[in-house]
């Protein structure tokens, strides 16, 4: 009799969550037929609960925003990876009910990148200033030997881009939003912010783009990423960050490797064009 495995995506809001799709396509494509992985509304007042309501049968959780913060003083260790930006997005449980926390984030941004060849950049630039651009910097202090430049709105956010700098090992430098067209000359620029703000950036992209990482996924392409492709400049896509982050989740939460990239993918895309 086989044992019931669960894992699941938690967040608020989370209906618009891709991660079922994806653990689900994985665990069909390696013939994991007793494995289920759902989405659970839940927010910073309701987790401790629902973390110490789960039984034997939890394998591990994938969080969303507000939660990556909010769940590291629920776990027993978390990795190095998620300590350098304090953030979790992975939670494993042990056969001894152990929990671990991780950032697959930072590593899937890496393997996003090197997907399309890009292993090392001179320099680079960091549209925005929130939780993904911590992230963007950690994944930017493994493969970019020289200075980061930060396009931030407010001192505020200045600060913390430099804090995160020091804490990360990286040489951030941090310019304000309103000279953001500057931003579209460096071999790598990130695009950390909401939907629609760098839309007005659309028409600064150079002759010769280098490589745009664009961390939306929906809509898909956004008006810099349309523009930067006309451009015949490499665009990596935020489905490409989910799905490479979402990777490593399954292989550490199933412990089989590799986990099927392609299909995990191409469900991904057919999901979003449903939509």
């Amino acid at each position: 009799m086989s044992t019931q495995h669960r894992a699941a995506v938690l967040g608020s809001p989370i209906a618009h969550s891709l991660s079922p799709v994806l653990h689900r396509a994985a665990y069909a494509e390696l013939g994991l037929d007793d494995w289920s992985y759902d989405r659970f509304e839940v927010d910073e007042q309701a987790l401790p609960g629902f973390i110490e309501g789960l039984d034997g049968t939890w394998a591990g959780l994938s969080l969303t925003m507000p939660l990556k913060r909010a769940v590291i003083p629920l776990l027993d260790r978390i990795t190095d990876t998620a300590a350098s930006v304090e953030a979790v997005n992975t939670v494993v449980f042990g056969e001894d009910g152990r929990r671990t926390g991780d950032n697959t984030d930072i590593p899937g941004m890496v393997a996003a990148l090197r997907e399309r060849g890009v292993e090392k950049v001179e320099s680079a630039a960091i549209l925005g200033a929130g939780a993904t651009a911590s992230s963007a910097l950690a994944a930017l202090s493994a493969i970019c030997a020289g200075p980061v430049t930060a396009y931030v709105r407010s001192a505020a956010r200045a600060d913390e881009m430099r804090g995160w700098g020091e804490r990360l090992g990286v040489d951030v430098r941090v310019a304000d939003w309103a000279e953001a067209d500057r931003a579209l000359t460096a071999p790598l620029v990130v695009a950390t912010t909401p939907a629609g703000a760098a839309d007005a950036l659309a028409g600064a992209v150079p002759e010769r783009p280098g490589t745009l990482f664009d961390v939306l996924y929906e809509p898909w392409p956004t008006r810099l990423a349309s523009a930067w492709a006309d451009r015949r400049g490499a665009v990596v896509g935020g489905l490409d960050l989910l799905v490479h982050q979402a990777v490593l989740q399954v292989e550490q939460m199933t412990g089989r490797s590799p986990a099927p990239l392609a299909a995990m993918r191409e469900a991904g895309e057919e999901a979003l064009a449903a939509r």
